[in-house]
């Protein structure tokens, strides 16, 4: 849901109320994964998509009649071959969708508290699982309709599922570790399990010709982008196309030292110079990162070692480096660099690595 998210900011600052629709099941080859949302509001005002195309049209009058009544819908779709090779896909499928009235319209103070948390996660890129109940037509309590928010990072819960509270947190957690979403079963009620994992960062030691290439294809991947490199004469913005999220003009231990870094983070160094990229190192691998890669030739990455074996590192710690950085395409320019580069975290990210 991060594509609608700015928009859904805007929906709520503007005070009309809107219907917001997920995708919370897909079968075969669905056109979008779970969580993809969609918005909704009166005068066919729609952001986002949940099919690219396929079935939008029927969301959309099912969401207005939610809208009207505040009851939410779950619907389900099959998308058939034909209609899917007009949006990309070899074959159809079939999709689940949940339409709810949105939360920060509600008259519920415990739904609205889950809401503005769940906002504050994804401002701070802390990560998140909301827990939603899925439509009930039996069932018109508001009390069951509050969703539980799980904090992984807090030990905390908001929200709802009082009486199985242990169990949809445990199911929670679960599905962060795996960054799944999934429908499950709670004393026989069905939720809809969304995880809101913080943004990838990708943190690139050096902006040197490579750097450039590199950050747009991470900021086209999604990744929030930060390049630090001491030497101005490289760490000048006027050099990037697309312009990284941060660009730092400090020493790498006078930034990473009080830098987040987490399962989430993803490193590359590149600037080939022991003063800049040791220090780095020697803070980066104390931590959980997912990918740790540096730039070299195998007897500038053996060098690399012996250095920081020398400087007290453990061999353990030290293989973590992926060195020479990068996927083997047989790439020659700064851009093939790039991309080997890329595409090596992406494989890190999806565990193939």
């Amino acid at each position: 849901m991060r594509d609608i998210w700015e928009d859904q900011l805007k929906w709520i600052n503007s005070g009309e109320s809107f219907v917001l629709a997920r995708v919370i099941r897909t079968w075969r080859s669905a056109p979008r994964k779970t969580g993809a949302g969609m918005l909704i509001g009166s005068g066919m005002k729609v952001a986002g998509s949940v099919s690219g195309g396929c079935i939008e049209g029927a969301v959309i009058e099912e969401a207005l009649e939610v809208l009207e009544t505040g009851q939410p819908r779950q619907l389900n779709y099959g998308v058939e071959d034909e209609l899917a090779l007009s949006v990309g896909l070899s074959c159809g499928g079939e999709v689940s969708v949940l339409l709810e009235k949105h939360w920060a319209f509600s008259d519920n103070p415990e739904t609205s508290k889950v809401w503005e948390k769940l906002q504050i996660c994804i401002k701070n890129n802390e990560p998140a699982v909301l827990i939603s109940p899925l439509a009930n037509e039996n069932e018109n309590a508001k009390e069951n309709r509050i969703p539980l928010l799980v904090l992984p990072n807090e030990n905390e819960n908001i929200g709802g599922i009082q009486n199985n509270r242990k169990i949809a947190t445990e199911l929670a957690l679960d599905s962060y570790d795996r960054r799944e979403n999934s429908v499950v079963e709670i004393a026989g009620k069905n939720f809809f399990i969304q995880v809101f994992p913080r943004q990838d960062q990708l943190l690139i030691i050096g902006a040197g010709h490579i750097t450039i290439p590199l950050v747009s294809f991470a900021k086209e991947l999604d990744f929030l982008t930060a390049v630090i490199d001491p030497r101005g004469v490289f760490s000048n913005p006027e050099r990037f196309d697309v312009p990284p999220d941060k660009l730092i003009r400090k020493w790498p231990d006078q930034v990473l030292n009080e830098w987040p870094l987490n399962e989430d983070t993803y490193a590359i160094l590149l600037t080939h110079d022991p003063k800049i990229d040791d220090p780095a190192l020697h803070i980066l691998l104390k931590h959980n990162l997912s990918y740790i890669g540096a730039l070299g030739s195998n007897r500038t990455h053996a060098k690399r070692c012996e250095r920081l074996a020398e400087a007290g590192i453990d061999k353990d710690s030290i293989k973590q480096i992926k060195g020479p950085a990068g996927a083997d395409i047989g790439a020659q320019t700064a851009a093939e660099i790039a991309l080997s580069m890329i595409a090596e975290v992406i494989a890190a990210k999806r565990g193939r690595l």
